[in-house]
């Protein structure tokens, strides 16, 4: 198969310790170009991961013939206007999380990528790793019983850092949209339905443009099952996730992120524990050949776009909740 060739708009933090080596790794894919808003900090970058070409502006890099996808690791706000200018130059677009400010957005992107026939991808790399078809399998199987509940955690601390962009209002900051999603979408993929309602606790702090710094959520699926979270960027570290079964339960110990060290998941069946091996795998790469395999043979991706629209709508009702204070249904 023959490489694609991505370009990177955007010289974010996620891209060069997460996405650009997970490409450079991957069987499919190769890192050909990156831009950023000054041409010394693309060069930099570049040089620092052995990229080719360097370039100063974003639109220079949409106007070179050769790269085919795009990454966008920008700030929220600015995931919609540079994902349709990408569809509109006829690359193929993979958009960090998540997708736009809001469902309308979204589904702004995803029709602007539809008519120029580029795929558009929401970067959840977790998703794309094979422990959760292991997950689904042991679900499906029947071996934990019936599903009573999910509850899921992603926090961390990174509030000195005033000035970073997830501490901005405007431009789509807060817990919510940059750990929240991922609790939520694995909620909403595990179950294979979307909820009705939400109802979300929120600490906005002053000191961060009152950005939600931290969040505790409930969501209401049928049949009286419900996803319990929380996520936040100012306490400590956690990456969990637990699905509550009526016979047993299984207990993912690192769930959105892998680490080398650690064990997979785990599945507890009353008072028998058995745990699932996994091997260690770059989700970033396995995110990139499922992108790469679907522009090259045209396979349909696991995660059609139109899921982001869905995702989003879900996000937006959290965010509602956490600032009324009230139950919203989506």
């Amino acid at each position: 198969m023959k490489k694609v060739r991505w370009g990177i708009i955007g010289c974010a933090n996620i891209a060069k310790h997460s996405v650009i080596p997970g490409i450079q790794q991957s069987e499919t894919g190769e890192v050909v170009a990156i831009a950023s808003r000054g041409l010394e900090k693309a060069k930099e970058t570049a040089e620092q991961l052995n990229i080719p070409v360097a370039y100063g502006s974003y639109e220079e890099l949409l106007a070179d013939p050769e790269i085919e996808a795009v990454y966008i690791p920008l700030p929220n706000h600015l995931h919609k206007e540079w994902t349709i200018r990408a569809a509109e130059a006829g690359k193929h677009v993979l958009c960090e999380k998540p997708l736009a400010l809001n469902a309308e957005e979204a589904e702004e992107m995803v029709n602007a990528c539809e008519k120029a026939g580029v795929i558009l991808a929401e970067a959840f790399m977790y998703r794309y790793h094979p422990r959760y078809t292991k997950i689904q399998e042991i679900i499906q199987s029947g071996e934990i019983g019936e599903i009573r509940g999910i509850h899921g955690a992603f926090t961390f601390n990174n509030a000195g850092d005033s000035g970073n962009v997830r501490y901005k209002k405007e431009w789509g900051g807060g817990s919510l949209y940059d750990v929240g999603v991922y609790p939520i979408s694995a909620a909403r993929m595990l179950l294979e339905q979307e909820p009705t309602a939400a109802t979300v606790h929120a600490f906005f702090s002053e000191e961060h443009d009152q950005v939600d710094m931290m969040a505790s959520g409930l969501l209401e699926f049928e049949k009286g099952v419900a996803l319990t979270f929380d996520c936040g960027m100012w306490a400590a570290f956690r990456n969990t996730l637990e699905i509550v079964g009526t016979e047993g339960r299984i207990e993912v110990p690192s769930a959105f992120i892998t680490n080398k060290s650690e064990k997979d998941h785990f599945v507890v069946i009353t008072n028998e524990t058995r745990e699932v091996e996994v091997p260690y795998l770059n989700q970033y790469s396995l995110q990139a050949d499922a992108i790469g395999r679907s522009i090259r043979d045209g396979k349909e991706l696991p995660f059609p776009s139109n899921d982001a629209v869905l995702n989003m709508k879900v996000l937006e009702a959290c965010l509602t909740s956490a600032e009324k204070r009230s139950r919203v249904e989506i």
